[in-house]
C-alpha cells in the first residue's frame, strides 16, 4: 500500500467514525474482509492454529489477532477508540428563550472554545424494547448538520479576545430548533426509522455525542497536513488495523483499541479493566506459556505526541521538540506517565533505523504536568514490556485537530516490519 492510498482511506475511516461504537464496527468489518473470524466473550472458544480472529467488548473496543502455531513472543499494538467530544445528558432537551437546546457533558479534557459555531450532528448507541420484549441495541447517526452553539457576539462580551472562559454548564448548550413541539423520543424514532427499524414498543437509553460534520481534510500547500476531529486516537487506530490486516497469518500479532481511555480508562471496555487479559489467558490457557508470551512480548501503545507549537515554542523542552513530519515520537517521562524503557525504546529503534524510518523523541517540561496513556496501565496489569509512541500533532482534544501527511505511514511501515 502506497502513502496516498494509506491516507486516503484514513480519511474515510475518520468520517465513519464519528464515536467509539463506530469506529469499532468499522473496525470489526475491515477484519471481517480480511478473514479474520468473530468471536463471542460468551461462547466457549475452540481456536485453530494459523486462523485470525476478533472480538469486541461493549461494541466500543476491539481485539484482533492471529494465531500462528507454537507462537510465544507477540508484538500487540494498543490504541484508543474514544475522544474528548460533548455527550448528550439522558434528559437533554431544554426548552427556553425561544429555541429548544440540548443539556451536554464534556466527555475528557476537551478544548471548549473551538466547539462554538460548528455545524454539529449527532451520532451513537441507542437501546430500545421491540414488540417481542426483546431489548435491542442499534448504532444511529445523523450525519445532518442539527445543532451549533452560537458564539457570544462581541458587543456583548467586551472581554472574549482578552479572558475567554467557558462555563460547561451553561455556556455549550447547543441549540436544535425554534419548534416548541419538538420530543426528543420522537426525534429518536426518525433516526431509527431512516435504518428501516420500525418495531419500537419502548425507547429504554441512549449514548449519544455530537460531533462537527466537517469532512477530514488535507491542508497545506502540499497536502502537508491532515486536518479532522478525533485524529487522537483514530489515527492510531487505523494504523493498528491495517497493520494486522497486512501481515501474514504466520506472524503472532495483536491489536487492541479500548475505549475510555480519555478519563482514565477504568471501565469494563477500558485498558483498566480485563479485556486484553482474559482474551490472553484463553489464547494460552496453560500459565507457563502465558507468561513465557507475555515475558518474551512487546506492547506498542499508540497515541498522539505534542508536536512544537511554532506560536508556542516555549511550552516544550528545547531538546525534546517533535516535528510534524519528521516521524514518530518516542514518548518518555521518569515519573513513569509513559511506559518506555530503554529496551523497548532500543528496539523499536533497531526496526526503524533498518526502515531507514525517522523517529523523535518526547520529553515534557519538567515545570508542566505530563499526560498519560494506556502504555503504564496495561504494563502493570499484563506485567508485559511496553512502549509509548505517537504521531505529532497540534490542536489536541480540539474538535478539529491537524496531523502530518506522513507520519502515520511511516508509523505502519514501522509496524509491519516488527512482523518480517
Amino acid at each position: 500500500m502506497n502513502k496516498k492510498d494509506f491516507n486516503e482511506g484514513l480519511l474515510g475511516f475518520l468520517d465513519a467514525s464519528p464515536t467509539p461504537f463506530h469506529a469499532t464496527l468499522n473496525m470489526s468489518m475491515m477484519f471481517e474482509n480480511a478473514g479474520f473470524i468473530k468471536l463471542e466473550e460468551e461462547s466457549k472458544w475452540e481456536l485453530q492454529k494459523g486462523a485470525k480472529y476478533y472480538v469486541t467488548r461493549n461494541d466500543s473496543s476491539v481485539i484482533a489477532f492471529t494465531y500462528p502455531k507454537d507462537a510465544k513472543e507477540y508484538t500487540m499494538l494498543g490504541a484508543h477508540t474514544d475522544s474528548p467530544n460533548l455527550k448528550l445528558k439522558p434528559n437533554p432537551v431544554i426548552k427556553e428563550h425561544g429555541v429548544v437546546k440540548l443539556g451536554v457533558e464534556p466527555y475528557g479534557g476537551l478544548l471548549l472554545n473551538p466547539w462554538f459555531d460548528r455545524d454539529l450532528s449527532l451520532a451513537g448507541r441507542v437501546s430500545y424494547l421491540n414488540s417481542e420484549g426483546k431489548i435491542k441495541e442499534t448504532l444511529i447517526d445523523a450525519k445532518k448538520a442539527l445543532a451549533i452553539i452560537p458564539s457570544l457576539a462581541i458587543h456583548l462580551d467586551d472581554k472574549a479576545n482578552k479572558d475567554k472562559t467557558v462555563n460547561k454548564q451553561t455556556d455549550i448548550c447547543p441549540i436544535l430548533t425554534t419548534s416548541d413541539d419538538f420530543e426528543f423520543n420522537e426525534f429518536l424514532k426518525w433516526q431509527l426509522s431512516k435504518i428501516d427499524i420500525l418495531d419500537i414498543k419502548e425507547l429504554y437509553a441512549s449514548e449519544l455525542s455530537l460531533y462537527d460534520t466537517h469532512k477530514a481534510s488535507f491542508v497545506g500547500l502540499s497536502d502537508d497536513f491532515i486536518a479532522s476531529a478525533r485524529l487522537d486516537n483514530l489515527l492510531s487506530c487505523y494504523v493498528g488495523m491495517l497493520s494486522i490486516c497486512s501481515i501474514d497469518s504466520n506472524n503472532p500479532m495483536l491489536f487492541i483499541a479500548s475505549d475510555h481511555e480519555e478519563v482514565g480508562s477504568e471501565s469494563t471496555s477500558g485498558a483498566g479493566g480485563s479485556f486484553l487479559e482474559n482474551t490472553l489467558r484463553r489464547m494460552f490457557k496453560d500459565y507457563d506459556e502465558y507468561m513465557q508470551m507475555i515475558r518474551t512480548s512487546l506492547m506498542i501503545s499508540a497515541d498522539n505526541a505534542h508536536a512544537i507549537h511554532p506560536n508556542f515554542p516555549t511550552k516544550h523542552d528545547s531538546n525534546h521538540t517533535p516535528y510534524i513530519n519528521k516521524g514518530s515520537v518516542i514518548k518518555i517521562n521518569a515519573n513513569q506517565r509513559y511506559a518506555s524503557n530503554s529496551k523497548t525504546i532500543s528496539k523499536f529503534m533497531s526496526v526503524a533505523s533498518e526502515l531507514n524510518e525517522p523517529i523523535q523523541q518526547f520529553v515534557t517540561r519538567s515545570d508542566m504536568g505530563c499526560g498519560s496513556t494506556i502504555g503504564p496501565i496495561t504494563a502493570t496489569r499484563l506485567g508485559i514490556e511496553t512502549l509509548d509512541v505517537g504521531l505529532p500533532t497540534f490542536a489536541m482534544h480540539s474538535i478539529r485537530e491537524l496531523a502530518g501527511s506522513d507520519d502515520a505511514y511511516s508509523l505502519y511501515k514501522i509496524i509491519l516490519g516488527f512482523n518480517k
